[in-house]
């Protein structure tokens, strides 16, 4: 592959990262800011979409709402989890509240769930909280098995 579309989590552009360059250091075309700051981008039903469909690396979403105590308890690990994973993953927090459709579609029951999908299907799933450590191993192990 000549260049990775890599979608912006600022202002939803889809961009070409040429192969060579170092995609963790690429910014924007259209808004100039970074692909990656070290954070889960949150997204609605259509963001979403976008970043799943848009994406040439693997997305590991969040599913959660903010009424959620487990959820609530696990999201400082999630972020801290995104700047071991990216640039290899872009990580989603999706609110389950805002986006029934999305969560029915990709059948989850429980939350938090954790989604790993890579070329628009889900390769693995998880559901309950992990610490962020447990994020990385599982979201690297669901990788490599998908590879």
């Amino acid at each position: 592959m000549a260049h990775l579309h890599i979608v912006c989590p600022h202002c939803a552009a889809t961009n070409r990262v040429p192969a060579g360059k170092p995609v963790g250091t690429a910014n924007c075309g259209a808004c100039h800011r970074a692909l990656f700051d070290g954070r889960p981008v949150a997204v609605d039903a259509a963001g979403f979409a976008k970043h799943v469909k848009g994406n040439d690396i693997a997305v590991l979403v969040d599913v959660w709402a903010p009424w959620c105590g487990p959820c609530r308890m696990m999201a400082p690990m999630f972020e801290a989890s995104a700047a071991e994973l990216e640039p290899q993953v872009r990580l989603l927090k999706l609110n389950a509240d805002e986006a029934p459709q999305v969560t029915a579609e990709l059948g989850v029951q429980g939350i938090p769930a954790l989604l790993l999908l890579r070329g628009g299907r889900v390769v693995a799933r998880s559901a309950g909280v992990m610490d962020a450590r447990h994020i990385v191993s599982w979201t690297r192990g669901a990788l490599a098995q998908a590879a």
